[in-house]
C-alpha cells in the first residue's frame, strides 16, 4: 500500500474513533462564523455610508460652473491615491478573482479603494458605491476565511458571502444581494457556487439588521413610483416590448464605453491625468445637466416627481449614458448598477411622453429591468431587487422584462470576467 494511502487511512480511522456529537438541528458554529461576516458588512458599510452623506453634503455647495473645477480636483486627487497607494481594480478584477483565484479577495489595497471611490462618488461621478462596499465586504470574508484556516469551497464560499453582504447593505434587499453576488459570476458551471448560497443568505441578513441600524433605513421602497394595476395579458407583452427597447439602450451603453475606453486607452498616460481629465468632463456635463451628477440613488426620485420636457429627458438619457461611461473608462471608482436603473427610468419615462395610453410604473421598472439585466447578466436578482426597490408588487412582469434582456446581451459581456473559461 502506497504511503499517501496510508495517511489517508489512518485520517478516517482518526475520524471514525472521535465521539459523535449529538445535534438535532442544522444549525451549527460555522453559522456564528457567516453571521460574524454579516454583522461585520454592516457595520463597514455602514461607516462607509455616512462618511459618503457627510463628505457629498460639503462638496455639494459647489455647484453651478464650480462643480467643473470641483470634480477636476476630486478626480486628480482620486488619481494619485491610485497612484501612490494602489490599484484596487474594478468589479472585473473583483469577479476574476471569485473564479480563477480560489475565491481570494486581496485587502491589501482596501485603503485605496474606499478613499478613491469616495472622493469619486461624493463629488458627483456617475458611478454608485456598490463595488467599493463589494471589494471591502468581500476581502473581509476572505481575511476571516483565513484567520479560521478555511480553504477551497469554504473560502471562497466566505468571501462571497462578504460580496452579498456589500451588496445587501446597498440596496437593503437581503434575498437580492444574496443571489447578485452569486449571479453576476455568471459561470457555466454555476453549481459550483452551491456551497456558497446559504452563507450568503445569513450573511446578507445580519449585514441588513446592522446597517439598518445604523443609518435606520426602513423597509418601505427607496423609489417612489406611483401604483400598478394589472390590465391584462397584454401587460406581459408591453413588458417584453419595453424591454427589448431598454436592452437596445444596454448595447448603447457598452459600445460608448468601449468608444471613451478606447480613447483614454490610446496612449499610456498616468492614471491621475485620466481622473483629471474624466472629472473635467463630468463637471461640463454636470454643469449643463445637475440631475446627471451622482449616481442616482436620490436622482431617480427627482426623476419621477419632476416635470421634464421630452427634449430634456432626451438629453439626460443620452448625456448620462456618456457620463456613466467616461466615469468607467476614466479610471474613476464605483458601481454602475444604480446608475443604469437611473437610465432605464429615464428611458421609461420617455416611452410613455411618447405614448401617453401605456402604463408608466410597467414602462420604468421593465427598462430598469432590462438594461442591468443586458449589462451585469443577472436577471434574477436584477427582478428581486427592483421588486424591493421600487414597491412594484406584481414579480413576474419584472422578471419577463429582466429575462428578455439577459437573452439579448452581447454574446462577448460587458465584464470581460463573466466569459467561460476552463
Amino acid at each position: 500500500m502506497k504511503l499517501k494511502q496510508k495517511r489517508k487511512l489512518i485520517t478516517y480511522l482518526n475520524v471514525l474513533d472521535q465521539p459523535i456529537r449529538f445535534n438535532p438541528f442544522v444549525f451549527s458554529r460555522i453559522f456564528l462564523l457567516w453571521a460574524l461576516l454579516g454583522l461585520l458588512g454592516g457595520i463597514i458599510a455602514g461607516v462607509y455610508w455616512i462618511g459618503l452623506e457627510f463628505l457629498s453634503h460639503y462638496l455639494a455647495v459647489f455647484n453651478g460652473w464650480k462643480v467643473i473645477p470641483l470634480m477636476g480636483i476630486c478626480g486628480l486627487l482620486a488619481g494619485l491615491i491610485i497612484h501612490f497607494i494602489g490599484d484596487p481594480g474594478e468589479i472585473h478584477l473583483i469577479v476574476n478573482n471569485i473564479r480563477f483565484n480560489k475565491g481570494k479577495l486581496n485587502p491589501k489595497n482596501n485603503p485605496s479603494m474606499v478613499l478613491s471611490s469616495l472622493l469619486c462618488v461624493a463629488s458627483g461621478g456617475s458611478l454608485g458605491p456598490e463595488a467599493p462596499l463589494v471589494q471591502v465586504t468581500g476581502s473581509t470574508g476572505t481575511w476571516i476565511g483565513k484567520l479560521f484556516r478555511l480553504k477551497g469551497e469554504e473560502l471562497r464560499s466566505l468571501s462571497i458571502a462578504g460580496m452579498a453582504s456589500g451588496f445587501t447593505a446597498l440596496f437593503g434587499a437581503p434575498l437580492g444581494g444574496s443571489l447578485f453576488s452569486l449571479e453576476i459570476l455568471h459561470h457555466k458551471h454555476a453549481v459550483e457556487y452551491y456551497k456558497a448560497i446559504i452563507p450568503a443568505f445569513v450573511s446578507s441578513c445580519f449585514s441588513f439588521l446592522v446597517f439598518a441600524l445604523i443609518i435606520h433605513l426602513g423597509l418601505g421602497p427607496v423609489w417612489d413610483l406611483s401604483a400598478y394595476e394589472y390590465s391584462g395579458m397584454f401587460d406581459f407583452g408591453y413588458a417584453v416590448l419595453f424591454a427589448i427597447i431598454g436592452a437596445t439602450f444596454g448595447w448603447v451603453f457598452i459600445f460608448c464605453t468601449k468608444f471613451f475606453k478606447s480613447i483614454f486607452e490610446k496612449k499610456p498616460i498616468p492614471i491621475y491625468i485620466k481622473t483629471l481629465i474624466g472629472g473635467i468632463i463630468l463637471g461640463i456635463i454636470a454643469f449643463y445637466l445637475p440631475i446627471t451628477r451622482y449616481f442616482g440613488h436620490h436622482e431617480i426620485n427627482e426623476l419621477l416627481l419632476g416635470n421634464f420636457s421630452l427634449s430634456l429627458l432626451f438629453a439626460i438619457l443620452i448625456f448620462k449614458i456618456v457620463a456613466i461611461s467616461i466615469t468607467v473608462t476614466s479610471g474613476w471608482r464605483g458601481g454602475f448598477i444604480i446608475p443604469l436603473f437611473f437610465v432605464g427610468a429615464t428611458l421609461g419615462i420617455i416611452i410613455h411622453q411618447l405614448f401617453p395610453s401605456i402604463n408608466l410604473t410597467l414602462a420604468i421598472v421593465s427598462c430598469m429591468a432590462a438594461i442591468n439585466a443586458c449589462v451585469t447578466r443577472t436577471p434574477m436578482s436584477t427582478t428581486i431587487l427592483l421588486a424591493t426597490l421600487t414597491g412594484f408588487g406584481h414579480f413576474i412582469p419584472i422578471l419577463f422584462a429582466s429575462l428578455t434582456g439577459y437573452f439579448l446581451a452581447p454574446r462577448i459581456p460587458f465584464i470581460g470576467s463573466q466569459m467561460n473559461k476552463e
